[in-house]
């Protein structure tokens, strides 16, 4: 599916499919963090399967209002006790398949949310 936007600043999804997400026409094919602002890159590279704590602290140091957590083509959800130190913080974590993520994370940026998308691409 391809997105187009009349004027965006800062990171917008502007086409999704199978194993891979572009952001602001740029293909990226690995699990990443999509902020507004910056993209960090690999994220979980081992997948959800091997998700570990370590990765949600890592989304805990950039103090969005809230995660979407983007699972790939189903919705999965992580063990509790994974997502407890941002909901800890008050951030809000949104578990959905990865095109909703990216659909709604368009649509909170351009509201001027602070939001991260975690996405799992592979």
């Amino acid at each position: 599916m391809k997105f187009h936007l009349s004027q965006a600043d800062g990171n917008f999804f502007t086409a999704y499919g199978p194993g891979y997400v572009e952001i602001n026409r740029i293909r990226h094919e690995t699990n990443l963090i999509v902020l507004p602002d910056r993209i960090v890159a690999p994220w979980a590279p081992d997948g959800f399967p091997a998700l570990a704590r370590e990765q949600f602290d890592e989304l805990l140091q950039l103090k969005p209002e809230v995660v979407l957590l983007g699972t790939g083509a189903a919705i999965r959800f992580p063990h509790a006790w994974l997502t407890a130190g941002l909901s800890a913080a008050r951030i809000g974590v949104d578990v959905m398949d990865t095109r909703a993520a990216c659909r709604t994370f368009n649509v909170l940026v351009a509201e001027g949310r602070q939001v991260a998308a975690a996405l799992l691409l592979r």
